[in-house]
């Protein structure tokens, strides 16, 4: 059983859900998107706030917090890029943090996106 989790991001014409919950885990994969389905402009700093923006949203539109992040997956187009996209990070956790993994890949979905994450939370259960 999975349940989608609604939320108030971009409705993509994708076959896909911003979030799963299933067997009390969330999953989810973000993108640097604004509202109208764009990808933001404005470099790799931009782009990584965007896309924790959306996942800061998608968390709490599952009445979870960034606490309840267990794992990320990070995904940048460049090497250089990573550093700044950990300041970004950095911003939306305290410790204890969640594990995370980050890849250097040779492109993205859309041609202009320079990252994308995929995170994991616990759901508690009631």
């Amino acid at each position: 059983m999975k349940t989608p989790v609604k939320t108030n991001l971009f409705a993509s014409k994708a076959p896909l859900e911003w979030a799963i919950i299933s067997n009390g885990q969330l999953s989810t994969a973000q993108i640097p998107i604004d509202q109208q389905g764009n990808v933001v402009e404005g470099g790799i700093e931009a782009q990584a706030r965007q896309t924790m923006d959306n996942l800061k949203h998608t968390i709490e539109s599952a009445e979870l917090t960034m606490d309840h992040v267990t794992q990320v997956l990070i995904y940048v187009t460049d090497r250089s890029q990573l550093p700044v996209f950990n300041t970004v990070y950095a911003e939306y956790f305290s410790a204890p943090f969640p594990n995370r993994a980050a890849m250097i890949v040779a492109g993205l979905a859309r041609e202009e996106m320079l990252c994308e994450v995929v995170a994991y939370a616990a759901v508690p259960q009631i």
